[in-house]
């Protein structure tokens, strides 16, 4: 019986300032979401655990996710927030390092101004810090920022990255192609992953097929292959276009057509590794 993991999802007690990201367009998630509301998803769907990750840029957002993973079994993984740019960066890591469940660290890369951030010497410098912690690396970006991301992960060999919501193609609109250029050049490099998660959200979140996202699948798949695709849910953002069961019937529908192997990867195996889960 392998073990599944929803590699991707966040907690929060909603506050309108802070979390003005989730705008009225998106009423359905304008209220808190803690583990309470996800254990009993997971369970009904036979997931054994998750990967909490930020969403706020604080280190008040990775103390809160701590204090969760800390009371609730399940949550077996944090991805928090440091200040990456910061000249105590090492400091911070330092301190960090004291709470076994946090993996790795995750910046709001898709809402910068600055669309090459992760190029800035700074920005840099403290990506190569997470290595000594053997700290995991979130890449949440918008397809425009591909470009960027591949000359960033080619800077660094040894370190671990996973790329959030395959990069958030414009599947609404069925653009692909630029995005698969640049999907393909990063997915050369072996210590990238990906997650196959958050895609409902990037497609027309209520008219929606399964055969909407077969063309982007069949692009990931191809190029990461098995051994480094992961699920994640991106609960609850999901629930603005459906839900969970919704984003799990897109992921089922394509890996049915997977071994048995491959499938104990894709569903757990490889966020247990990537992240160095207990």
């Amino acid at each position: 019986m392998s073990v599944k993991i929803d590699a991707h999802q966040h907690f929060w007690k909603f506050d309108p300032v802070r979390d003005s990201w989730i705008d009225n367009s998106m009423e359905a998630i304008q209220r808190d979401f803690m583990p309470q509301d996800l254990k009993p998803i997971l369970t009904k769907y036979g997931i054994d655990g998750c990967i909490a990750v930020q969403t706020d840029q604080s280190e008040a957002e990775t103390k809160f996710l701590l204090e969760l993973a800390e009371s609730n079994d399940f949550i077996k993984g944090v991805v928090g927030w440091a200040d990456l740019r910061a000249n105590d960066i090492g400091k911070r890591l330092e301190y960090f390092s004291q709470f076994k469940k946090l993996k790795g660290f995750r910046h709001v890369l898709q809402g910068e101004t600055d669309r090459a951030l992760m190029l800035n010497p700074q920005f840099v410098h403290g990506i190569s810090t997470l290595k000594a912690h053997d700290y995991t690396y979130d890449i949440l970006i918008f397809p425009d920022q591909l470009g960027y991301t591949h000359q960033f992960v080619k800077t660094f060999g040894g370190n671990r990255f996973v790329i959030d919501h395959i990069a958030k193609p414009d599947i609404k609109n069925k653009n692909i192609e630029k995005w698969a250029k640049g999907i393909k050049a990063i997915a050369k490099h072996e210590n990238v992953y990906c997650k196959v998660s958050g895609m409902i959200t990037e497609a027309d979140w209520y008219n929606w097929m399964l055969s909407d996202f077969d063309a982007y699948l069949d692009v990931v798949f191809e190029t990461f292959g098995t051994k480094r695709l992961m699920f994640g849910s991106d609960w609850p953002v999901c629930n603005v276009a459906g839900g969970y069961q919704q984003m799990l019937s897109v992921v089922k529908n394509y890996t049915s057509k997977l071994s048995t192997d491959e499938q104990a990867r894709f569903w757990g195996l490889n966020a247990i590794e990537f992240y160095k889960l207990n």
